[in-house]
């Protein structure tokens, strides 16, 4: 059993992560679009490209961590190996030098992606050296939950405090303000990277005897049909969760018609994904965790619906509507995680051969799709409704801007939901699959 003060530390790693991550999803889009001054669908494409690149960076990533061999572990060392580069170009994304319109799409294509690179360089061994903490299906659960408690404190961190440090950095300048915010933000994530690198062991090894190549692993990653699964269900709800949480912004400000209250309802909006994830431990006691990830799900999706009714007029009622969205949500993510390793343990038992690294990089580039192609989505959708920045907007625009933060939500949990029904890996069947693994590891 894992002592709490490794399950902390190896949370904060995710606090770190999320000070970018939670920053992007929230912010990044109004960024390029009210601050930098870039097109909404050209920040639709951009976001969308990037992601191309992932295609190929993500799963050398994986194989690469897979293959390394170091006295402190796989996966732990990345940790330390790029905690600084990835502050610092965090830092360069946010910056809005004083270019050409031209100059300024280049400026943020090239910027968006060393951050997306630097992003899977630190994040994929992150997320894989959570599989290698423990083998035990509850304990697997119990990490992931610290994990995302922690992960949406950095989020907490960044709604709450995003905004009003822009406005405290910036004196009414507010590509400054950016700036220097994310500058502060990033050097206190350098800081609880090193924390997670020092506070964590790596304890699940693959075979002594296992020496397979990289065309083999991406054969065996692909015979694991439970891998398969997850992978869709990881790009559809990352898809509908960034959908909304981008246009969450525009929705206050535009739809509801107060700016002043954008920092207390996406920081409420995140106090609600910190106790869903808080909860995901003690629900999995009394419920089996595959079916509570589909039942969730489709509860998301009835209430992003619901959410379409709610008058421009009724912000209370919209925020109340939104916590208990994000509580419900973000209850399902620790058990998401705690599966991928479960298909390790899996493939490994179909297949003979154990891929830690390549199979979280797969799930994550999936994942990583689903917020390029929510993020492009939004831009795109806000671009055909007629979306202009910083004025006010016609009743199309802000029809757009509805639909686009409930009913295209909807779909992308709703198809989760049904893509997960032929998940199968339960506790039962993991601890199964580990008896009969133990008897034959050599």
């Amino acid at each position: 059993m894992l002592s709490i003060r490794e399950k902390i530390a190896y949370g904060l790693g995710d606090t770190a992560s999320n000070i970018v991550f939670q920053t992007v999803m929230l912010f990044l889009s109004f960024f390029y679009t009210d601050v930098f001054g870039i097109s909404p669908a050209v920040v639709g494409t951009l976001f969308l490209v990037v992601r191309i690149f992932d295609a190929v960076t993500d799963p050398l990533m994986g194989a690469m961590t897979d293959r390394t061999n170091t006295k402190y572990g796989k996966f732990r060392p990345y940790l330390l190996w790029m905690a600084l580069p990835f502050g610092l170009i965090s830092v360069l994304a946010f910056t809005t030098p004083d270019l050409s319109p031209q100059g300024k799409i280049i400026y943020a294509f090239v910027t968006y992606g060393l951050l997306m690179a630097a992003y899977t360089a630190i994040n994929i061994p992150y997320s894989a050296l959570g599989g290698v903490l423990t083998a035990d299906p509850k304990e697997r659960v119990s990490v992931q939950s610290y994990r995302f408690v922690f992960g949406m404190l950095g989020g907490l961190l960044v709604t709450a405090f995003t905004l009003p440090l822009v406005e405290w950095f910036g004196h009414g300048d507010k590509a400054k303000g950016y700036q220097l915010t994310i500058a502060a933000m990033s050097a206190l994530g350098v800081l609880m990277f090193i924390v997670c690198f020092v506070g964590t062991k790596e304890r699940v090894f693959p075979p002594k005897s296992q020496n397979s190549t990289f065309k083999n692993d991406l054969k065996c990653l692909w015979q694991n049909d439970q891998w398969r699964i997850l992978s869709l269900a990881a790009l559809f709800v990352l898809f509908g969760i960034v959908m909304r949480n981008t246009v969450a912004i525009y929705y206050v400000k535009y739809y509801l018609g107060r700016e002043d209250f954008i920092t207390q309802f996406v920081t409420i909006g995140m106090i609600g994904n910190i106790l869903g994830c808080a909860v995901a431990q003690p629900l999995t006691k009394y419920v089996c965790k595959v079916k509570a990830y589909i039942v969730l799900q489709a509860i998301s999706a009835v209430i992003c619906v619901l959410s379409y009714f709610i008058g421009s007029d009724q912000l209370m009622l919209a925020t109340v509507v939104f916590f208990v969205w994000s509580f419900l949500l973000q209850m399902a993510t620790p058990l998401l995680w705690a599966k991928m390793a479960d298909t390790v343990d899996y493939g490994q038992w179909k297949t003979g051969v154990r891929i830690t690294g390549m199979t979280y990089s797969s799930i994550v580039f999936f994942i990583k799709m689903g917020l390029a192609i929510g993020g492009a989505v939004v831009g795109w959708l806000l671009a055909y409704y007629g979306y202009q920045a910083d004025v006010q907007q016609t009743a199309e625009a802000r029809q757009g801007i509805l639909l686009c933060f409930t009913f295209y939500p909807a779909i992308g949990f709703m198809i989760v939901a049904w893509v997960m029904r032929r998940y199968r890996l339960n506790n039962a069947e993991i601890n199964k699959i580990q008896d009969e693994l133990s008897k034959t590891t050599v």
